[in-house]
């Protein structure tokens, strides 16, 4: 059943134009094309950069965060509680009002003080500045690597400088070994994101982040096995570019250079724009849409890797509606908006105004001790320290 599903997957009629079978793509001992058992290279290639990451993150972007001075906040450390504990584990990390008060009566403890246990364990869960860092310059690093990368396997390449070659020739165009290893470097490195998502930072948008990935992966995957190279190489390379300048925006973000991540921040938003709403739907949607179709008939693998790509420009237009959303801040306020994907501490407001309500509770304990003492002074008078006392009990003043 499955080698049927198979070959039904894989029809001519499907992904191949009018007039090319797969006979016609067989392969020699000088010419190879892409097949679909060479992609099983790229997970014992992401174990591998699995390993690089651990060893760079330890080695190198640790030790460089304590010399850049970016320091973890020190959070108050949630009490032991078993029952508290065990309701965070097994239930819910945050309680609505109803099981606050019950577990309050289980644990004999304040409304209020469960509540801020639970706030102080939560932010116990949450990345430290640190490591946060350190996955910043991972990522900044191989982008950097990929985009350079890139640029090399591409530089001589016709199709990077004249679009229409994307097509000449095609489906029969021979892979060659740059562009190979170009495809499992890209595609290995979002296995190893898949890979490290559970110890990863997880933001407002991890859901999405896994939808990313897939899509990612899939993407290149078919570009690959449905000989789709040249235009996947463009659009791995413009994707890449505007990368290369998210990363260190975070970087210095988190270092506290306001005015160094801002200005990043600018470029990185002029980058996006250009390279997403612009110079890829030249480049690629303009290309598969039309050049194509001078040199073959629309056919299913034509109509399927076109909608691929409309999805992923209908990506660029919403990220692209919320940069131009946080430049627009940024113009109005003179400084970044906050990332709206990252996870911000809920203790800091709320840990201030406890710590308002304690000291203003230890006013009021202070203030009822030294009015039972005689202490206070009542219409600007003077202490009743400072009266001379007869023996009569009247009060005669000094």
């Amino acid at each position: 059943m499955a080698r049927s599903l198979y070959q039904w997957l894989w029809q001519h009629e499907f992904w191949l134009p009018p007039g090319i079978t797969w006979e016609d793509m067989q392969e020699s001992e000088d010419i190879h094309y892409p097949q679909p058992r060479d992609l099983l290279l790229s997970i014992p290639f992401a174990l591998i950069l699995v390993v690089i990451r651990c060893a760079f993150e330890r080695a190198i972007a640790l030790p460089l965060s304590t010399k850049l001075g970016v320091r973890d906040k020190q959070r108050p450390k949630a009490q032991p509680n078993l029952v508290l504990e065990t309701f965070y584990s097994m239930c819910c990390k945050n309680p609505e009002e109803g099981e606050l008060i019950s577990l309050s009566k289980q644990c004999d403890l304040p409304v209020r003080s469960v509540e801020r246990w639970f706030r102080r364990r939560r932010n116990m869960d949450r990345p430290s500045l640190s490591k946060k860092f350190c996955e910043a310059c991972w990522r900044f690093t191989f982008y950097i690597i990929s985009f350079f990368t890139g640029l090399a396997v591409l530089y001589d390449k016709p199709w990077f400088w004249d679009h229409r070659e994307c097509w000449t020739g095609y489906p029969q165009q021979p892979l060659q070994p740059s562009l190979f290893w170009y495809y499992m470097l890209e595609l290995s490195f979002y296995w190893s994101l898949v890979f490290t998502l559970p110890f990863d930072v997880k933001r407002k948008d991890f859901k999405e982040q896994i939808v990313h990935h897939a899509a990612t992966i899939f993407l290149i995957s078919f570009s690959y096995c449905a000989n789709y190279i040249r235009i996947g190489t463009l659009v791995m390379v413009i994707h890449d570019t505007s990368d290369c300048f998210l990363e260190p925006t975070k970087i210095f973000n988190y270092m506290k250079w306001k005015k160094t991540c801002d200005s990043l921040f600018m470029i990185f938003s002029a980058v996006f724009l250009i390279s997403r709403l612009v110079i890829y739907p030249y480049t690629v949607l303009y290309n598969t849409y039309y050049y194509s179709m001078e040199i073959f008939q629309p056919f299913f693998g034509y109509y399927f890797v076109n909608t691929l790509l409309i999805i992923l420009q209908l990506l660029h237009v919403f990220w692209s509606c919320i940069i131009i959303h946080m430049v627009y801040k940024f113009i109005l306020q003179g400084t970044m908006e906050k990332d709206m994907r990252s996870d911000t501490e809920e203790s800091d407001k709320d840990e201030e105004r406890d710590k308002i309500r304690e000291k203003e509770k230890n006013g009021i304990t202070y203030f009822s001790n030294i009015t039972s003492n005689g202490y206070i002074q009542r219409n600007g008078s003077e202490p009743l320290d400072s009266r001379a006392h007869l023996t009569n009990g009247h009060v005669k003043e000094r």
